[in-house]
């Protein structure tokens, strides 16, 4: 039996009788409602019809023609709704027919940074750093799961019993997981982070107390010197939205890579070839990993390579890539320190299968990145940059770290706010040699320390 056929059997069993309401969770008790109107249903029919005799709308020739149709097609009903009423019930109907359903309103708030679908009833929102329980809902596991494929289905990716988790994006680059039954318990889960309307600059940065201005110079010359930075940190904590503020600082005449899971760099050069993996048919073959396109990307003629997210086996191809004249590259990487980034670098060149003693790994570690940026969510839900750390060099069997700038906690405020300030340690870069030999000269204020 079909996955979506056993949804639609156990929806029905669920919530066509009152006594199953009463069995229902708390929080799905306060989402359940009855299955679509009658009205609802002649109305979604009628636009399906209208919109099928005139192919090819852009999407805002579809909504003025939804809306038109339909308040058409109410009035010629005499319906006793209000004026509110039909309102919402375009609404309701416009969103499952041109957008995803009942998150599109969420998708439209410019303040929701994330969204969290557990399952059809629950729907969680991330709010400047904050949790909090929406009032939107979808009507069921099957009404959930026809809008992940709607995500996934453009993409040329899939999602069913063989294949029940999925990463994708919407057209306007928010990265998009789903995850289905049977390991989802709570049915159908969806979490979409979303991408800013308008790209985030440095300024813009600078202006959320993520990095001072000083860092954000030292950081411009960094890039434009060829330096290889990796950011790493935890998940949500602004690594990707770091990344692509410092690439803005590649020259456009350089030919950049971009290699992701899911693609969401939006670089503003105009040499930029950006390459996604690709998952297994159906038939399990066919899978292109990120492995595979760090390897084919040094076939292309690379400036730089910039690495949406380094994880497995591709670190030893990223590291030997950055060994051999590839300078200037940038990645990133989950890790709480950027001393636990190095061990997770060599667990990963572990991972692609080569036996290496570990003292080779650290040397290639060391040899290959330059600059290890650290960025943190804090309690308050604020994302800041907490070390700017140069890697140095090898000491005997170790890698040697020494931090530039950090970030240091003096407090909470009586409304949660995290207090501190970013400083200089008071150490001048090892890499202001090569700094100056690229005509970046670093102010001696910059490292005078607290």
């Amino acid at each position: 039996m079909s996955l979506l056929k056993r949804l639609n059997e156990k929806n029905l069993s669920t919530l066509t009788s009152e006594g199953n309401q009463q069995d229902l969770p708390s929080n799905q008790k306060r989402e359940s409602r009855p299955v679509e109107s009658e009205l609802k249903k002649q109305l979604q029919s009628h636009l399906i019809t209208e919109l099928k005799k005139i192919p090819n709308l852009s999407d805002d020739e579809q909504k003025d023609l939804i809306e038109k149709e339909s308040m058409k097609f109410l009035n010629d009903k005499q319906d006793r709704l209000s004026f509110e009423g039909k309102k919402e019930l375009i609404d309701r109907v416009s969103h499952e027919l041109i957008g995803y359903g009942p998150i599109t309103p969420l998708l439209e708030d410019p303040d929701v940074s994330e969204i969290m679908v557990n399952g059809p009833y629950q729907i969680y929102v991330e709010k400047k750093g904050k949790l909090t329980l929406s009032d939107y809902y979808f009507r069921d596991e099957q009404h959930t799961l026809q809008v992940i494929e709607k995500i996934v289905s453009p993409l040329g990716r899939r999602i069913d019993e063989s294949s029940p988790m999925v990463d994708a994006r919407l057209p306007d680059g928010s990265r998009v997981n789903a995850i289905i039954p049977p390991l989802s318990l709570v049915g159908p889960s969806i979490t979409i982070r979303k991408f800013p309307e308008n790209r985030l600059q440095m300024k813009d940065l600078i202006g959320f107390s993520s990095l001072t201005e000083e860092m954000a110079q030292f950081l411009d010359a960094c890039v434009k010197a060829r330096l290889n930075i990796f950011i790493s940190g935890g998940t949500g904590s602004g690594k990707t939205s770091l990344l692509n503020v410092l690439s803005s600082f590649i020259p456009h005449d350089e030919r950049i890579i971009t290699i992701e899971d899911a693609a969401e760099l939006q670089l503003l050069q105009d040499h930029v070839v950006s390459l996604e993996t690709r998952p297994p048919n159906i038939e399990g073959k066919g899978a292109v990993s990120i492995r595979d396109l760090v390897k084919n990307s040094l076939r292309m003629r690379p400036d730089r390579v910039v690495i949406g997210e380094v994880r497995s086996g591709e670190a030893l191809d990223m590291l030997q890539a950055m060994n051999t004249g590839h300078d200037g590259s940038l990645a990133t990487g989950h890790s709480n320190s950027p001393r636990e980034m190095l061990s997770r670098l060599e667990t990963m060149v572990l991972m692609a299968g080569m036996d290496l003693p570990i003292r080779a790994i650290r040397e290639q570690i060391a040899g290959a990145i330059d600059i290890i940026i650290q960025q943190s969510r804090l309690k308050d839900g604020s994302r800041k940059v907490v070390n700017i750390t140069e890697v140095i060099g090898m000491e005997g069997e170790t890698i040697v770290l020494q931090d530039l700038f950090t970030f240091k906690q003096s407090g909470t405020s009586a409304d949660g706010k995290v207090i501190g300030k970013h400083g200089s340690t008071g150490i001048r870069p090892y890499c202001s040699e090569k700094l100056e030999q690229y005509g970046y000269e670093l102010p001696a204020h910059w490292f005078n320390g607290e």
